[in-house]
């Protein structure tokens, strides 16, 4: 039972990761859906266009939704 309190070095280690990776982990999914949904109510994009975007952030993630936040997503900021 006093093995449970005691953690050693490894399991402080696991312990601290899983607390910084579990929240970057779901706030990047939650950026993921924001832009994929704002790709899809984005008027100022093109059919061809907006499904070109549709695709590069759904098949390459967070990745594609950083693209698409500073590349795709200008033409709705100058056109407002």
């Amino acid at each position: 039972m006093l093995s449970v309190f005691l953690l050693g070095g490894f399991e402080i280690l696991f312990l601290l990761m899983a607390l910084l990776i579990i929240p970057i982990a779901i706030l990047s999914f939650v950026f993921w859906i924001w832009m994929l949904v704002d790709c899809i109510k984005n008027e100022n994009i093109s059919g061809n266009e907006k499904i070109a975007w549709v695709l590069v952030i759904a098949l390459t993630h967070f990745l594609g939704a950083v693209i698409y936040f500073f590349a795709g997503r200008q033409r709705r900021r100058l056109q407002v």
